[in-house]
C-alpha cells in the first residue's frame, strides 16, 4: 500500500514539475490504446522512422533530463507493456 501511495504522489509531483509531459505522454499512450495489434505488428516490420521536429525535441530533452525522463517512463510503461502483452510482442 505504501509503494503505491509513494508512486501516486512521485506521478503528481511528475506531472506539476513537467506539464508537457503529460501532453507527450498521453499522445504516446492513445497511440498505444488505439491501435490494434495487426497495425503494431505491421509498423514494427517496417522499422524505425526518424522522428519528427517535435518528437526529436522531445526525445532530446528527455536524454538530457533524467528526472524527465523516468516521469515519462513511469507514465506510459504501463499501458505500452500492456498492450504489447495483449498483442503477443513480449512473453
Amino acid at each position: 500500500m505504501l509503494a503505491l501511495v509513494t508512486a501516486t504522489v512521485t506521478a503528481g509531483i511528475a506531472r506539476a514539475d513537467y506539464p508537457i509531459l503529460d501532453k507527450i505522454a498521453q499522445k504516446v499512450i492513445n497511440k498505444y490504446q488505439t491501435a490494434t495489434c495487426d497495425q503494431l505488428w505491421q509498423e514494427k516490420a517496417e522499422g524505425k522512422k526518424p522522428p519528427s521536429g517535435m518528437e526529436a525535441r522531445a526525445i532530446a530533452k528527455l536524454k538530457e533530463d533524467a528526472d524527465m525522463r523516468a516521469a515519462f517512463f513511469n507514465q506510459v510503461s504501463a499501458p505500452i507493456v500492456t498492450k504489447m502483452f495483449e498483442c503477443g510482442m513480449i512473453p
